[in-house]
């Protein structure tokens, strides 16, 4: 396309799925070049959003508080006012594909599951794939053939006071609280044999993380714990100046991982790895049922370093 058409973008989180999308995110800013593309996303991935040149403009209204009827009826006002040629859905969630009821007749095209959609994703395994691949075709039935691994060197923010050497390795303990299963109970006696190798540990996550936290610095008094204290970008400068990282799978370790950061990444059967492993130049995968049945020596082992 090549005029000032409007385009909407839909992805309002979690995580890890945010960052899964900056190759889609890049590939739909390539193909509308002059076109005015609108991110309809949450307020917690306004400042990727606002620092990248993939977008236009931002609306982080994109999750209406428990479904409020003010903020919903605002949003479908700004969705029919917004002239949108066309949408891609990159949420395809029951939520975000409800929104394209909200548009009138004739609505936009639409890339997404939306039934009725004029671009759909049709591929009846599309649940099988791996996040970036099931986006990936989701684009190509759209007219986007390619998705390649975007230029993310505007991804990085200063980090000098956290007052670092070069000599640490990111550590990301904590996960989802309703799911336990997918946290590895062992980081603190990790901490310690990092440390004994001249090797800082640097605690990344978010409030819900500062207990597992505060177990670390307390075997390992050489630890940092940032928890709570780092924006989005700030954890990207940390993870291009680390040596390594390790976490769970979490939202912090799919950032770290596709700045290529070597990192390693701890699954359990909580979650699959062949649907949302995190990809990156040097990320190693370690897998068991239980989490409880790796041990320390096995993962110091595979932790890949700089």
């Amino acid at each position: 396309m090549t005029d000032r058409s409007r385009i909407l973008v839909i992805k309002l989180g979690a995580f890890g799925d945010f960052v899964q999308a900056f190759g889609p995110f890049a590939a739909i800013r390539s193909h509308h070049r002059k076109a005015e593309i609108t991110l309809l996303t949450t307020p917690p991935f306004m400042g990727l959003a606002e620092k990248s040149d993939w977008f236009d403009r931002i609306d982080p209204g994109g999750r209406p508080a428990g479904w409020r009827i003010d903020q919903a009826l605002a949003l479908r006002r700004r969705l029919r006012e917004g002239g949108f040629a066309r949408v891609y859905d990159l949420q395809t969630s029951d939520r975000s594909s409800a929104y394209f009821q909200f548009f009138r007749s004739p609505r936009p095209k639409w890339s997404g599951i939306a039934r009725g959609c004029s671009h759909p994703h049709a591929n009846p395994k599309r649940d099988f794939m791996h996040t970036r691949d099931r986006q990936a075709e989701q684009l190509a039935m759209a007219g986007i053939a390619q998705v390649p691994d975007p230029d993310l060197a505007w991804l990085d923010a200063e980090t000098a006071r956290f007052e670092l050497a070069s000599d640490y390795v990111l550590l990301a303990p904590g996960g989802a609280v309703h799911r336990p299963a997918k946290r590895w109970p062992h980081y603190a006696e990790l901490a310690v044999r990092l440390a004994a190798k001249g090797l800082r540990p640097v605690i990344l996550g978010g409030g819900d993380e500062k207990e597992i936290a505060g177990e670390i610095t307390a075997a390992c008094p050489a630890a940092l714990d940032l928890t709570a204290k780092t924006d989005l970008l700030e954890i990207a400068g940390l993870a291009r100046r680390a040596q390594g990282a390790i976490g769970n799978d979490t939202g912090p370790m799919h950032l770290v991982a596709t700045l290529g950061c070597p990192s390693l990444v701890l699954f359990s059967d909580a979650s699959d790895p062949a649907l949302c492993a995190q990809r990156g130049p040097r990320v190693e995968i370690l897998h068991r049922p239980q989490l409880d049945d790796l041990g320390v020596a096995e993962v110091e082992a595979a932790l890949p370093m700089r």
